[in-house]
């Protein structure tokens, strides 16, 4: 990974629509070479692909939680059904196993705290694999470099 590469790759992570004339004058490449780059970048993967960045207030997303969660059996079958259910439930956007005292850490998304009470006693509640739930409400976001 030479320096232009990661310019070229920094560039992109701000505007993933860029088009590849305005991308090679950023880096100082010509067109032909900036996109022979960026598509063997693409080729090996370390371009795994590109999204849009939504708002999700205009999509009616006011809530937005961590929650860590602990389950209270360590098996693998334990562990799979709980990602499953996690893998169907729209209000997850990110289910992370992490190392700790608690098994995961998930972002939640949801209209408001009702919707969110909702999912924590619907959904989570329900499940025979979690023990335990902590939640953290996210206030602000001074800075989020998700795309």
């Amino acid at each position: 990974m030479d320096r232009i590469n990661q310019q070229i790759l920094q560039e992109l992570s701000r505007d993933g629509r860029i088009s590849n004339l305005d991308l090679a004058e950023r880096i100082g490449l010509s067109p032909s070479a900036c996109l022979r780059r960026v598509q063997e970048l693409e080729r090996r993967g370390v371009i795994a692909g590109y999204r849009a960045v939504l708002d999700r207030t205009q999509l009616g997303v006011g809530f937005v939680a961590y929650a860590t969660v602990g389950l209270n059996t360590h098996t693998k079958a334990s562990q799979e059904a709980f990602e499953r259910a996690m893998s169907i439930a729209p209000e997850v956007v990110e289910c992370h196993n992490i190392t700790g005292s608690v098994e995961y850490l998930l972002r939640i998304e949801v209209a408001d705290l009702p919707a969110y009470k909702a999912f924590h006693t619907d959904v989570m509640g329900t499940l025979p694999q979690v023990n335990a739930i902590t939640t953290f409400v996210v206030m602000g976001s001074p800075k989020d470099a998700r795309a």
